[in-house]
């Protein structure tokens, strides 16, 4: 291995990569206190996350051994950043290893000169990156960190490592003191800025490797530690100006920077545009990701997109008394009032229509859907979130609970569940995390959604919730009926011929879940007329009629035929305690086009029927 000598006669790519990966180690291991003290620009605790996303991306580069030039492997970490940045810190962090990579893409190592000169462009890069710069940030700790390495290099004509590198690192952590006293928000919170922290401790670790040869362990998992703060930061909710964090990436041959800042500007705050001519980084609070997304698209081809609900990231941070957070993806149907009032956290499906991608009910809402449905000569195709884009809400989430929840759309009709699964499997956080098929979808997989989200507002543990989780889901049952079948014919589920029959014999068909997660066809209704009828009296034919019952239904475009259908199964069921009206999302959506009518029934449970539930081992 190669290591540092403390003698600087130049720093090689082999040395510069162990110490990057110290420092990178460094930060992920203290992520829960960045998340702690993280509240600004927007108190919700997630900078350490987005950090330790950030700069894992760059791991694979680092611990490739391949690379023996420095400007080489500069631009693949700067590259590997970009494609990985999270969140406002992330974003400027990519865009200072951005700087750095442009200024010693020719140098096969670093020398004193070279090196400051390399971090003063990264500096430079960073603060351009943003529309409106603020001092007592990570920016403030970045330029003293430059300012001091390029004094020191030029005060003496070969200055050793010692001699530079410890009084730099010193004078960022000089700086990072004194972020508490520069912006009132910090004083008042009495934290220093998290970003800025994030980048002492970056340099802490590299400068550890170079100085000492101590090289930082990447943290083991993080389930058996005591962490700090899993639902407590250290400021206060805050209003929000703006309701989303929206990222997204646009890359073209050559990307008109200044007019796409222009542009942004007009939409929110909070931005920073990291990366190149060629490709770029956008982040930004804003109300309206689409309008985010629509822009960029005007300056090449956009893809990673992302929008984060800040509010509830925030009251996630702040002592909600929830002992774990419910999370699922949006083929789940549920009321915003529900999402609202429960604390419940979403990852968005992905739809394409041709060329155009959207983010499921955040950058396109349901009704917008079955409109863009009904008109676009694409039919849409729906893909399940990737597991990175799980992986970014469960690494915040296990960072502020002692367990998380996530419970998805049945594996027997998406990849949703494997892909979640995947994504809990790479994440390094204290809190543990539960993935959990729910054997269903829309309005039934809401309802099982809601039960888990209750269960954690009544206080109970999540041991004892995924027992009730596992016997409410053999009680939850979905059943959809399809009005046109010309959707499901465009979208290759069923054959033209079967549409042909089903409209001259005047069949109606029938879906229903299956115990086991299958969606199928259990049934028809024969004739047009009294549609509705038809299907109340369908449904409670195969429910339990001795048991209080929750219902919930989800229309595309016809609610008011929603609210008779709701009349007619409370009187066919005769004992609904709960019912709901939602809008159907794409899940069933997409295959069942406007007229399609969800529902499911669930036998009504409270969370207090499991208070003294003793769930069996490793439940």
């Amino acid at each position: 291995m190669s290591t540092a000598t403390t003698t600087w006669g130049g720093i090689d790519a082999c040395q510069f990569a162990l110490a990057l990966q110290s420092g990178i180690h460094r930060v992920i291991g203290g992520q829960a206190d960045l998340n702690r003290i993280n509240v600004f620009p927007v108190a919700d605790g997630d900078t350490g996350t987005n950090l330790s996303l950030t700069l894992g991306s760059a791991l694979p580069t680092l611990t490739d051994r391949g690379k023996d030039h420095v400007g080489s492997l500069l631009a693949a970490v700067a590259d590997a950043l970009l494609d990985g940045a999270r969140g406002n810190s992330g974003a400027i962090m990519a865009q200072f290893f951005q700087g750095m990579s442009d200024t010693a893409a020719d140098l096969p190592h670093f020398s004193p000169g070279s090196f400051a000169r390399a971090v003063t462009a990264g500096c430079e890069y960073a603060r351009d990156a943003l529309s409106d710069p603020q001092e007592g940030t990570i920016l403030s700790v970045i330029s003293a960190f430059a300012r001091e390495l390029d004094q020191r290099t030029r005060a003496a004509p070969q200055p050793g490592l010692p001699a530079v590198l410890p009084h730099a690192v010193a004078s960022a952590s000089r700086a990072l003191e004194a972020t508490e006293r520069q912006l009132e928000v910090l004083r008042k919170a009495g934290v220093v800025d998290a970003g800025a922290k994030g980048f002492v401790e970056l340099i802490e670790g590299m400068a550890d490797y170079l100085l000492h040869g101590r090289m930082t362990d990447l943290p083991a998992a993080f389930a058996g530690k005591d962490a700090h703060g899993f639902i407590e930061t250290a400021g206060a909710d805050s209003a929000l100006d703006y309701c989303f964090c929206v990222e997204c990436l646009v890359q073209d041959k050559e990307i008109d920077r200044r007019k796409l800042r222009e542009a942004l500007d007009e939409l929110g705050n909070s931005l920073v545009l990291a990366g190149t001519k060629r490709k770029a980084r956008i982040h930004i609070h804003a109300n309206v990701p689409e309008q985010v997304f629509a822009v960029a698209r005007c300056f090449g081809k956009v893809s990673a997109e992302k929008a984060d609900d800040l509010e509830r990231q925030q009251h996630s941070t702040h002592g909600v008394g929830a002992r774990f957070a419910v999370i699922t993806d949006s083929a789940a149907d549920i009321p915003d009032e529900a999402m609202d009032r429960l604390d419940i956290h979403m990852v968005p499906v992905r739809i394409q229509f041709g060329d155009r991608s959207y983010l499921d009910k955040v950058s396109i809402t349901t009704r917008e859907f079955f409109r863009e449905l009904d008109a676009n000569p694409h039919h849409p195709t729906t893909s399940q979130p990737s597991p990175g884009d799980f992986r970014r809400q469960y690494q915040f989430l296990a960072s502020h609970y002692r367990d998380v929840i996530s419970i998805n759309l049945t594996a027997k009709v998406s990849g949703t569940w494997q892909a979640a699964r995947s994504a809990a499997s790479r994440v390094d956080a204290t809190g543990r995390l539960h993935v959990v098929d729910s054997l269903n979808a829309s309005v039934g997989q809401g309802l099982i959604v809601v039960f888990a989200a209750e269960c954690a507002a009544a206080g109970l543990d999540a041991a004892t919730t995924l027992a009730a989780i596992d016997m409410l889901k053999a009680e939850t049952h979905t059943f959809a009926l399809v009005k046109d079948l010309r959707y499901a014919v465009r979208g290759g589920r069923v054959p033209a011929s079967r549409k042909w029959l089903a409209d001259f014999f005047r069949i109606t068909p029938v879906l229903r879940s299956e115990p086991d997660g299958r969606i199928s066809a259990r049934g028809m209704l024969l004739g047009r007329g009294r549609r509705l009828p038809k299907f109340a009296r369908h449904i409670a034919a195969r429910s339990a009629q001795d048991s209080a019952l929750r219902v919930a239904i989800g229309h595309a475009m016809c609610e008011d035929e929603a609210n008779v259908l709701d009349r007619l199964l409370r009187d066919a069921l005769g004992n609904v305690v709960t019912s709901n009206i939602t809008d159907l999302g794409s899940a069933f959506g997409v295959h069942g086009g406007p007229g399609t009518l969800v529902v499911a029934v669930q036998t009504h449970r409270s969370p207090r029927e499991f208070e003294n539930v003793v769930a069996k081992p490793g439940g």
